[in-house]
């Protein structure tokens, strides 16, 4: 793989964490108040699940039951992790969500490492991670339910990314179109039997269109095009730059400072990503080197 193809990954994963926050962002902000959570991952999954089955035609290349089995575990892990991550969002503040959540990463980067160096990258994103850990709020008056929620999507998310890389021998668009199917297929008997009629109402399906675009299908499609060409330690620990893209994003756009600390924070998890990166890239040429050819 040439210098330049060695940052494809990396540029697919900032991109995919861009469009993620924005998109949830813009979901929270103009879904939750109309069609709650439930609703919100049900028209956000659904309408992604259309609009990548009609670009891809994922119809047209065969699929093995093998095959069709690991799709199916990783949309029901994606549907269900969408679910999770939004209910929680009803009782929890956004930030202590987002750190429950990403223990799921890291746990499949800690336990899939193979190499002493990539606990380096392990301690360096976990630590980021606890700097950006709102500390103001009181932990222990935080609403159980919203916790268990937030840590029941660190759980699909780490489902997620093992069943993920092991359908991505298979075209990008192709798994991640059935797979977005197989997610709208758990997700939207929930919202409808929560919001019923009002999924119907032009304004929800306008901006959840919008939403699906922005928040799923682009981010879905980069991070499947970043696991065909990394490990899942290194995805992993790449995908923990969503709070640090987060943060600049609300610099840019909300005009929220940061303290040290936080910056301190955003090194840190950029470090443990470029890093990762590097050695799995140099562990992929190392084993090239060993085997015969």
């Amino acid at each position: 793989m040439s210098r330049r193809a060695s940052f494809i990954p990396i540029l697919a994963i900032l991109g995919a964490v861009t469009a993620l926050g924005i998109g949830t962002s813009w979901a929270k902000h103009s879904l939750f108040p109309l069609v709650g959570a439930q609703g919100t991952t049900a028209v956000r999954v659904g309408f992604s699940a259309l609009l990548l089955l009609l670009f891809w035609r994922p119809w047209r290349w065969p699929l093995s039951r093998h095959d069709a089995r690991t799709v199916a575990l990783y949309g029901a892990a994606l549907g269900a992790m969408n679910l999770c991550f939004y209910m929680s969002l009803r009782t929890i503040p956004f930030g202590i969500a987002v750190a429950i959540e990403f223990s799921g990463p890291l746990a499949v980067a800690l336990f899939s490492s193979r190499r002493a160096l990539d606990f380096l990258w392990v301690l360096l994103a976990a630590t980021g991670l606890a700097l950006l850990l709102p500390l103001g709020h009181d932990v222990s008056t935080l609403d159980p339910a919203g916790m268990m929620f937030a840590l029941a999507a660190a759980v699909f998310w780490a489902i997620y990314i093992i069943f993920g890389k092991r359908a991505s021998h298979l075209h990008a668009g192709h798994s991640v179109s059935l797979g977005l199917f197989v997610a709208a297929l758990v997700v939207v008997p929930v919202g409808v039997a929560h919001a019923g009629s009002a999924l119907l109402s032009p304004l929800i399906l306008a901006t959840g269109l919008g939403v699906a675009l922005i928040s799923s299908a682009i981010p879905i499609s980069l991070e499947m095009v970043a696991l065909k060409r990394l490990s899942s330690q290194a995805f992993g620990i790449m995908a923990s730059m969503e709070p640090a893209v987060a943060a600049l994003l609300a610099l840019m756009l909300l005009d929220e400072y940061l303290s040290a600390a936080q910056w301190l924070a955003i090194t840190l998890i950029i470090a443990a990503s470029v890093g990762s990166s590097v050695t799995a890239q140099r562990g992929k040429q190392a084993a090239a080197e060993i085997l015969p050819g």
